[in-house]
């Protein structure tokens, strides 16, 4: 039986990375599973990307977090609510952001850098890093999380691949999006207890 530092697992992000990938068997076989689909799925992107926005600004639970100043753009703001729409330059601003997020997904060595790049995704959701306004609620969070996963698995369903390598890249990025999943929650914990928001 293997042993597994459970305090470290909370306290360093490599550490807890190692852990869930080996657990979950994300290993080098599924990195380049996701780096072979790269040139298939990196054409999808704008489109993922264009329905991500459209279901986040469908609802004013998703919707109301771009309302206030988002960390690193210094655009006009929407006056209200009411005003954003999928034009708006924070929205540009955001689409921008995800984009590079899913490319960084395909394209990236799977490295420290690439496990601190996981992480800061959950974190800046949170008031501890980015814009101390912005507190997306973790069920928000897991939404969205359930929708790139099904638009991405959607995408590789699509993707004329063999069977077998079809098959593959399908777990590979199931694995990695649970992987993430833990990377997005571990910043709503507080001593192993989800702190509601």
């Amino acid at each position: 039986m293997k042993h597994v530092d459970e305090e470290t697992l909370e306290q360093d992000v490599n550490y807890r990375y190692q852990y869930v990938a080996e657990f979950t068997g994300f290993d080098e076989q599924d990195v380049k599973a996701i780096h072979g689909a790269a040139g298939h799925l990196a054409p999808l992107i704008p489109s993922i990307v264009e329905q991500t926005y459209e279901k986040l600004l469908a609802y004013d639970a998703t919707a109301r977090h771009f309302v206030p100043r988002q960390h690193g753009y210094d655009g006009p703001l929407p006056e209200s609510l009411q005003a954003l729409d999928a034009e708006h330059p924070q929205i540009q601003f955001r689409k921008e952001h995800l984009s590079r997020y899913l490319m960084q997904l395909i394209g990236h060595a799977y490295n420290d850098k690439m496990v601190a790049y996981l992480d800061i995704a959950g974190k800046m959701h949170t008031p501890k890093a980015g814009n101390k306004k912005i507190d997306v609620p973790l069920v928000q969070m897991n939404a969205l999380l359930g929708l790139l996963s099904d638009s991405l698995l959607a995408a590789i369903l699509g993707l004329t691949l063999d069977d077998e390598t079809k098959a593959r890249t399908l777990r590979a990025f199931n694995k990695l999006l649970w992987i993430q999943n833990d990377l997005v929650t571990r910043h709503y914990q507080r001593n192993g207890e989800v702190v509601p928001h």
